[in-house]
């Protein structure tokens, strides 16, 4: 997927562009064209035929987010509900000079589905996609920097990016760019870096806090922005707090008769808790980075999905177990503990499923990515399986979503 987003080397972005500068990626270096992904057929397709709701969709222009009312409305008998995209209201505000925005399309269109769970395996952040349709001549927000890293696919069309340098390095998500508006303002007075007008199949990169508006030329632009939450230190030293709140010693109060208008004191207050939380951290290192990482852990999972489930094409598995071959979901954060009782836990999306100990080889097996099937568990388990058995355990595991048919 990154290499769809960017004209040079992965590793050479790795070490030189991610986090630290935009990249401007001309089609001639890509991947000719991003139709595959959206195409104005399928933005027509997604307006006028899905029944995409708020908050799927939203239009601005001219730096003002519109209300809703001017787009939405009920869809008629049998779907009365009042959030829904009107697609006439929508051809009003385009010809009127509005930019659309589809929000969350990695959960509402099937090739960006797919798009953005690769993505995810290959950048190991969290990753979204939106897109653009801005009218001839007209822009939809103003000059402002994303709390996100981006990269933004020019579908079709043509528009102008002009891109300057942070007034905040790398910001985080409680620090938006309307914390900064007079700094943005006086940045862009200044001389921006990158003042390009991408095409069809050109693409740019802008880390989060880098200022930027866009403006469509003479024709109707579409474009794609894949962005991307990237953990950060911040992150970390949370996780480590958080895991601080199972100690005693950081949960007991502080001394009675505090004076919190008094600097000294509450110093004096904050230099001791530091002292206590540098020793803890030396002394108990490697339990608490172990358990942060189980935190940070969940929340990436909490903060991506996994592959979705068809839970028709699901059930006729399970009913051809002993024959039907699986893999394991993409995305999916399980991990196998060999319990003390002797039997195998798989501890998967909130739940723990606990199987028998004669599972644990075919259960690594298939957690470290192998297709399997019910003769392959025979075949490699030594705890005397048989394909009966194994089949057994494939139901369970496609009932429980731990894996989905392989095609």
């Amino acid at each position: 997927m990154l290499s769809r987003c960017i004209g040079i080397d992965p590793e050479v972005f790795a070490a030189e562009y991610w986090g630290r500068k935009p990249l401007l990626s001309s089609a001639d270096a890509l991947p000719r064209d991003f139709g595959d992904l959206l195409s104005p057929a399928m933005v027509d397709e997604l307006i006028a035929e899905r029944g995409v709701r708020a908050p799927f969709i939203r239009l601005a222009k001219e730096g003002q987010v519109l209300a809703k009312d001017s787009y939405l409305g009920p869809a008629g008998f049998g779907a009365e509900i009042t959030d829904q995209v009107d697609s006439a209201k929508v051809l009003t505000q385009l010809a009127a000079g509005a930019t659309v925005v589809l929000q969350g399309l990695h959960r509402l269109w099937p090739p960006l589905i797919e798009f953005t769970h690769r993505a995810v395996a290959d950048i190991g952040h969290p990753v979204q996609a939106n897109a653009y349709i801005t009218p001839p001549d007209n822009r939809g927000f103003d000059f402002h920097y994303d709390v996100h890293d981006v990269f933004v696919l020019q579908v079709s069309g043509t528009k102008r990016w002009v891109v300057h340098e942070p007034v905040h390095l790398h910001p985080l998500p409680d620090q938006p760019w309307t914390l900064f508006r007079e700094q943005i303002a006086q940045r862009v007075t200044t001389d921006p870096v990158i003042d390009t007008v991408l095409t069809a199949g050109d693409a740019l990169y802008l880390p989060r806090g880098w200022v930027h508006a866009a403006q469509a030329m003479d024709t109707t632009s579409i474009h794609l922005t894949i962005g991307v939450s990237a953990t950060t230190g911040i992150d970390v030293a949370r996780a480590v707090l958080d895991e601080l709140a199972r100690t005693d010693e950081f949960r007991a109060p502080l001394p009675l008769g505090i004076d919190p208008a008094s600097g000294d004191q509450t110093a004096a207050l904050a230099a001791k808790v530091i002292a206590q939380l540098v020793t803890h951290l030396r002394d108990d290192a490697a339990t608490l980075s172990a358990s942060a990482a189980e935190r940070l852990k969940k929340r990436h999972g909490d903060r991506t999905r996994p592959e979705e489930i068809r839970p028709l094409a699901t059930l006729h598995a399970t009913e051809q177990a002993a024959t039907v071959r699986v893999r394991l979901r993409r995305g999916l954060n399980a991990t196998v503990r060999h319990d003390a009782d002797g039997r195998v836990s798989v501890a998967v999306a909130g739940k723990t499923i606990t199987f028998p100990a004669s599972c644990a080889a075919a259960l690594d097996d298939v957690l470290t990515g192998r297709v399997i099937g019910a003769d392959d568990i025979a075949c490699l388990d030594s705890a005397g399986l048989d394909t009966a058995d194994g089949a057994v355990l494939i139901r369970r595991l496609l009932r429980e979503g731990i894996v989905v048919p392989a095609t």
